[in-house]
């Protein structure tokens, strides 16, 4: 009976909150609450099942690039496009996605989930599919250590019905015990030993170097063997192909090889690898993920951050010559409410630029870290807004650049949304 009134429910909540401009998985939480059996019963009316792309970095990326590779390929793919990974963010996507009788008009689902929700979600709706693409320390309040987070990983993907890809030169997920039974495949993805060293994992980061080279000799079956800015060679079936993508950071060229690893895996001999490998090179990047936007004639970019090898890669990624940087961290639930992390994280690439403006709930806590690596930081604003009117008023013939926390991330985005093209995340 619930389903009959949950569905009109559920999508009116949705059209409330987006026209209040926030809240994108409200709606989720309102239909989990009056008909808990929303998703599964939706997600089972497609043919090509679920897959969940989990892991600490990296996921809104890979998931936005595995969704239009599958579109390369002719198939419509569901997704939960705002980066909202909990449970209830698929719930108020597939609202928005429905019609009016809960028919969902898809062929696969392909869903970001972040590790403690995609252990539940995959406990009530087992995936067809599991990437796994690192662990890392994130969010301790959160999940807990490392250990924890890769034991949380290997339960998703013992789930699995049909296939398993996984980084294996990371060291904790090379560890898993992958499910060993017919019909359900196996594939790695990786990067290619000259390589190694723009890819640490949370071992190197922190010091332990005896797990991470204790991997032995083996071919991945999609491998980043050379990278150059933006142009990488990627191999697989004994083949290398040059490509040059739009999206930029060495991370996110290794997110480009997992998702063609699952790909791959999911379309089998009906790979179309021309058509895959030519939309590859067309990906933006994802809802606030190195985003580019246009202000008065200046670019600034958005760059996600939310630990400390997220952070460290970040800044490795995007070098802060010739741009003016602004910093904002907040510490709400999706954030993560332990700031910690940021003093493992070593922002002396800062020191020659400085940072114009921290902001945020926490942006004393980050100016004080800024202050202990001698990095020069010319104001603090607490009020988000302010701070984002005042970094483009002052600096209004360069480049700039925001590093900020996720719920940072979505207000600098609603204020950018005055002034300039911003696209819609709900």
């Amino acid at each position: 009976m619930r389903k009959h009134y949950s569905v009109p429910i559920g999508k009116a909540v949705r059209h409330v909150a987006k026209l209040r401009g926030g809240g994108s998985a409200l709606p989720g939480l309102v239909i989990e609450k009056i008909d808990p059996d929303f998703v599964r019963r939706t997600l089972e009316q497609l043919p090509g099942g679920v897959v969940i792309v989990t892991g600490s970095n990296g996921k809104t990326t890979t998931t936005k690039m595995v969704v239009e590779l599958l579109e390369s390929q002719g198939l419509n793919v569901f997704t939960n496009r705002t980066g909202s990974n909990f449970s209830r963010g698929v719930a108020a996507a597939l609202l928005g996605e429905i019609n009016a009788k809960g028919k969902l008009s898809a062929d696969i689902a392909v869903l970001e989930l972040d590790e403690a929700h995609g252990v539940h979600f995959a406990d009530v709706i087992r995936p067809d599919y599991v990437l796994l693409l690192n662990v890392m320390r994130d969010q301790l309040d959160r999940f807990g250590e490392v250990d924890t987070i890769a034991t949380l990983l290997g339960k998703i993907a013992g789930q699995a019905k049909k296939g398993i890809v996984y980084n294996r030169d990371d060291p904790r997920l090379r560890a898993l015990s992958f499910p060993d039974e017919a019909g359900i495949s196996v594939a790695s993805f990786g990067a290619s030993t000259e390589l190694q060293s723009l890819f640490p994992s949370d071992d190197d980061l922190h010091g332990s170097k005896a797990k991470s080279q204790t991997a032995a000799a083996h071919k991945n079956d999609v491998c980043l063997e050379k990278l150059s800015g933006q142009k990488a060679l990627i191999s697989f079936e004994d083949k290398k192909f040059p490509v040059d993508l739009k999206i930029s950071g060495a991370y996110n060229i290794l997110n480009s090889v997992a998702a063609i690893a699952l790909v791959r895996l999911v379309m089998k001999d009906k790979l179309d690898q021309a058509a895959m490998l030519e939309r590859l090179q067309t990906i933006t990047p994802a809802f606030g993920r190195g985003e580019r936007f246009t202000v008065h004639g200046q670019p600034l970019e958005i760059v996600l951050v939310k630990n400390p090898a997220g952070f460290r890669l970040s800044l490795a990624s995007f070098p802060a010559k010739n741009h003016h940087t602004m910093i904002a961290i907040n510490d709400n639930y999706a954030d993560g409410r332990d700031m910690s992390w940021l003093w493992d994280v070593d922002f002396t690439s800062l020191k020659q630029s400085g940072v114009a403006i921290v902001s945020g709930m926490r942006a004393y806590d980050m100016a004080l870290r800024l202050q202990y690596d001698e990095v020069m930081l010319s104001d603090v604003n607490l009020q988000l807004a302010k701070a984002l009117k005042s970094f483009i008023k002052n600096h209004p013939d360069s480049p700039k650049r925001i590093f900020c926390t996720y719920t940072a991330m979505l207000a600098i985005r609603r204020e950018l949304g005055k002034i300039t093209k911003v696209e819609r995340a709900l």
